[in-house]
């Protein structure tokens, strides 16, 4: 019997209200609490909202990662060196992808809600979308997600427009007696250009649809099952193929079709 890695849908949809409310304090206070969310809003809005932006140069001309992992929880350069050449690959930024990596110490839970994670990156983040650079949050987390139940356990979700979360401690848990060497580097590349993919509007999450190719059974991932976006990718039945191919599973030509219709490559 197949064992779910990550539950089939996995993408979280979230409205941020942001009000502005009158308070006892100075003027140039409000003034810097409004302008930080202003600089903020464009970067807490709903998952697939920012596809063209991300895939096309008409706007934004560069794409600044901020990879962010708690201490002792990095994730290895042969995945973050996979996922970039996925972004250049898919994308247009004619002014190049950078990365920004950064440790924080742990929050201190062995389990986190999509809320929690979110407040942290609130608590965290320092690069938003600025003239022609668009940024991106990826976090790595030391504890689970408390959507798992069971032997159904959640590797990554995109929770925002340019956020998503990879739950590394589960990941090393799930392939720690794994025989292959590289089988950890895999899954993380794998998780991470998944749920990048769900951030580019993947599938018709963003990104219009060119063909009818969304799951039935499993809504905004594509049925196509050898494609990186197929909710078998997530399941641990596939790591151990996985590993012996050497190479993350590959967007099916539907998916593309979709992102070069949206902007992209």
């Amino acid at each position: 019997m197949k064992l779910r890695m990550m539950k089939a849908s996995k993408v979280i949809s979230a409205l941020f209200l942001l009000a502005v409310l009158g308070t006892a304090c100075s003027k140039t206070d409000d003034t810097s609490e409004e302008a930080t969310a202003l600089v903020t809003v464009n970067n807490k809005k709903v998952t697939g909202s920012s596809s063209r932006d991300l895939l096309s140069d008409a706007k934004f001309k560069s794409m600044v990662v901020e990879l962010v992992y708690v201490k002792g929880f990095e994730p290895s350069a042969a995945a973050v060196a996979n996922f970039v050449s996925f972004i250049e690959a898919r994308t247009f930024k004619p002014g190049g992808i950078t990365v920004l990596k950064r440790e924080i110490e742990s929050p201190a839970k062995t389990v986190y809600t999509t809320t929690d994670i979110a407040a942290i990156e609130d608590a965290n983040r320092t690069k938003f979308n600025n003239g022609t650079e668009i940024a991106v949050w990826a976090y790595f987390s030391d504890g689970a997600s408390a959507e798992n139940e069971g032997n159904s356990v959640v590797l990554g979700i995109a929770y925002r427009n340019t956020s998503f979360v990879i739950f590394e401690n589960t990941i090393r848990r799930n392939t720690s007696s794994n025989p292959f060497s590289n089988t950890r580097s895999l899954l993380e590349a794998t998780v991470m250009e998944h749920e990048f993919g769900h951030i580019l509007g993947l599938t018709n999450l963003g990104a219009p649809l060119q063909s009818n190719h969304e799951d039935p059974d499993n809504s905004k991932h594509c049925v196509v099952e050898s494609c990186l976006m197929y909710f078998s990718s997530e399941m641990q039945v596939g790591i151990g193929a996985m590993a012996a191919a050497g190479a993350v599973p590959q967007l099916d030509a539907q998916c593309l079709a979709d992102l070069r219709a949206n902007g992209g490559r």
